[in-house]
């Protein structure tokens, strides 16, 4: 279907955990920060100042320490990155009922139910919207509007952080043509650089190569990647999104890990940083999913069900490792890590026999919760320290 307007639009929040962070402490925005563990971590976000010097994510934070000695590094603050992402959409969904949350900073709007009257119009909201991000929440987020999520995803992504970039109707093949290959989703490092010894090193070049040779280079999924090079995606934006059935949080790094230690602490972490809301909202969780991507895009998850749902972290902690090894069959680096809560239930369903000892654990969870939110950075949980969260 082609669309008169680019009805489609792509938000991606800037250096988005950074972005959180320096909100509570806006005295150090401009300079070299990073958020992640000091003594055995990595580095999960980094501001443009410390990119601009070498920092990236997941870079070990040692390592990261020695490219940029003077980088100041900041404790996630645990609950805060989901609350923050929820207020994000919600603003969003100011503007339109069609909202698809992707991930935690990433998402995709429909403004083809607002019917604006012309591109100018339509333009202007978007860049209110991108301005009350920034004046009620201090998060910088960059937009791409087009006629279907593939492009718009590209567009947002050129100009970070804050850009803005409208790639007009009929115009997505021409402007998709001279950028590198690697700006197509599902053209990893690895694959980009054996694209460009066989003299792929643009999106034009594979609209100029014929069906033969565009096969040898894709195999079965060529046609997809032609029609991806034309810049054409006929998917839609969903909407079936519903906090009360789940909680997920996902990772893409910056680049592939392999290292598994890192992997389980990375999805203790997001344990630490759900079930403060999975509290909030008063629920327990029965389920935890683990979900990897590998970096040609398949992936593999495995989950396992507790016998009673609960709103602690602990009873999850075990789940991890196991999981992980499940659902990680084939040891190949990870491009991306995602956790999910589901069988979620109403906080007051828990049984009699359990509920004192519980109730006890949870007013304590309750507290590490509250000091926190308050940017409290040695609090310690289930003998982690969650500031730190290595």
């Amino acid at each position: 279907m082609i669309r008169a307007l680019p009805t489609i639009v792509h938000l991606d929040a800037d250096a988005f955990f950074v972005s959180c962070e320096l909100a509570l402490r806006p005295e150090l925005r401009g300079k070299k920060c990073a958020v992640g563990g000091r003594e055995r971590g990595i580095i999960s976000s980094a501001s443009y100042e410390a990119r601009a010097c070498g920092v990236y994510t997941p870079m070990p934070t040692q390592r990261a320490l020695k490219v940029c000695p003077d980088l100041i590094m900041l404790p996630h603050t645990s609950g805060l990155y989901g609350k923050v992402s929820q207020q994000m959409f919600d603003l969003c969904e100011t503007l339109t009922p069609l909202v698809e949350r992707n991930s935690i900073d990433e998402g995709y709007l429909d403004l083809g139910p607002c019917a604006f009257a012309d591109g100018a119009a339509l333009e202007a909201r978007v860049r209110g919207l991108q301005a009350r991000l920034w004046d009620e929440l201090q998060v910088p987020v960059s937009f791409g509007l087009a006629t279907n999520k593939l492009v718009a995803q590209i567009a947002s992504k050129l100009r970070k952080p804050r850009g803005f970039v409208v790639v007009p109707p009929g115009t997505e093949r021409d402007f998709l043509a001279p950028l590198a290959v690697g700006k197509l989703p599902g053209v990893g490092a690895k694959t980009e650089a054996a694209l460009n010894e066989r003299g792929v090193r643009l999106i034009g070049d594979i609209t100029a190569r014929g069906e033969a040779e565009l096969e040898s280079l894709f195999g079965s999924g060529w046609r997809s990647m032609l029609a991806a090079a034309h810049g054409e995606d006929a998917r839609d934006v969903s909407t079936e999104h519903d906090d009360a059935k789940s909680y997920s949080q996902q990772e893409t790094f910056g680049a592939d890990i392999g290292d598994f230690a890192e992997i389980e602490r990375i999805a203790k972490r997001m344990i630490d940083e759900l079930l403060p809301k999975v509290r909030e909202d008063g629920k327990r969780a029965r389920t935890m999913t683990l979900k990897v991507r590998y970096p040609d895009f398949t992936q593999e998850s495995h989950g396992r069900s507790l016998a009673d749902a609960t709103d602690l972290e602990a009873p999850f902690y075990p789940l991890v490792e196991p999981l992980l090894r499940a659902a990680w069959k084939q040891r190949r680096p990870l491009r991306l890590i995602s956790v999910r809560f589901s069988g979620i239930e109403d906080g007051a369903g828990q049984l009699e026999m359990f509920a004192q000892a519980d109730e006890k654990r949870r007013r304590l969870a309750g507290v590490l919760d509250r000091l926190n939110n308050r940017g409290r950075d040695t609090i310690v949980r289930h003998g982690h320290q969650l500031g730190a969260k290595n």
